[in-house]
């Protein structure tokens, strides 16, 4: 968006004018992953600096609550854990730079190198810890209604359906579920829309869900278009075993289908796979020197917030094991 901005006024982003920072240790990405390699780096002295296109947070910030985090009371909302996570790393003395729109990134030159639209950061050594995103519902017209009827974070939106009559959520693993049963707070009803006749979901959110008056399942089913023109007011869905078509009424759609990693800035230089996933080691280490990978973003088969965290600190840990072998030379 600052892109565009400039360009419509006729500036060119290398006129703007950039500070530079330097640092030991630079974190693309500031959710768990993330800022768990900041806690670990700034606390064994290394000057370590965040920077993070969006909030720092992550999708963790956006979750209502979670009920697996180990040495939790049980459950813990997601915006609170992060913040801990926050004032964590700043408290050894990393920085956080938040909201700040990436341009572009060197990673093949011995001083990696992070350009945004007012900064240049530089450091010998770089964690991407990027994350994921959530993968957009693919029929015609999603970008018109977004924010605006079709919404990817009830935690950020679902406030928005105070007394809403019904709400649709698409999918069934456990966001979907875990979500539909937090947009009961607000809405007077919600309708799972999913295209397989069972939930992927873990059994306690599915239980719970199922044993939620004001949820109901429509199962085997997708979504095909978006019934509305200024305001969404429903969705089209299609039965995918019978390919009958059925307009279900909603004030608002939330999806959860899946995600997608935040790669597009590394694709001409770092090994990833055909899911679009950064491919590391056990070590977080990536193809190329003094680049390590952490997170969501990373190919592997588990992806927590647990894992996340154990992510950033072996990152962390070899990282500074990386620059202590480059020093002794």
């Amino acid at each position: 968006m600052r892109i565009a901005l400039e360009s419509l006024l006729g500036i060119e982003s290398e006129q703007v004018e950039k500070e530079v920072f330097n640092a030991d240790v630079l974190v693309l990405g500031g959710g768990p992953a993330g800022l768990t390699t900041a806690i670990y780096a700034s606390r064994s002295k290394l000057k370590t600096i965040v920077v993070e296109e969006g909030i720092a947070g992550g999708q963790a910030a956006t979750t209502f609550h979670m009920a697996n985090y180990p040495g939790t009371p049980g459950t813990i909302g997601g915006k609170d854990l992060v913040e801990n996570m926050i004032s964590q790393a700043k408290s050894f003395g990393a920085d956080i730079h938040d909201l700040k729109e990436v341009f572009s990134v060197n990673l093949i030159r011995d001083q990696k190198e992070i350009i945004t639209e007012d900064a240049i950061y530089r450091a010998p050594v770089i964690v991407i810890a990027t994350g994921a995103e959530s993968r957009r519902l693919p029929v015609e017209g999603e970008a018109d209604f977004r924010g605006n009827g079709i919404h990817y974070c009830a935690t950020c939106d679902g406030a928005m359906y105070q007394d809403a009559e019904n709400i649709i959520v698409v999918g069934g693993g456990n966001s979907a579920v875990e979500e539909s049963i937090f947009l009961t707070k607000f809405a007077k009803h919600v309708t799972i829309v999913h295209q397989f006749d069972h939930f992927q979901a873990s059994k306690t959110a599915q239980e719970e869900a199922l044993a939620n008056n004001k949820i109901s399942v429509i199962w085997d089913s997708e979504v095909r278009s978006i019934i509305g023109e200024k305001h969404l007011t429903g969705v089209q869905i299609e039965n995918v075993k019978t390919h009958e078509m059925s307009a279900v009424n909603a004030n608002g759609t939330f999806v959860y289908i899946g995600m997608q990693p935040r790669t597009q800035l590394f694709k001409d230089q770092l090994k990833i796979n055909d899911w679009g996933y950064i491919e590391g080691n056990d070590e977080m280490r990536t193809n190329i020197e003094g680049v390590f990978v952490a997170g969501d973003v990373r190919s592997k088969t588990v992806r927590q917030v647990a894992t996340a965290v154990g992510d950033g600190a072996v990152a962390a840990v070899n990282a500074e094991r990386y620059l202590a072998s480059k020093n002794k030379k």
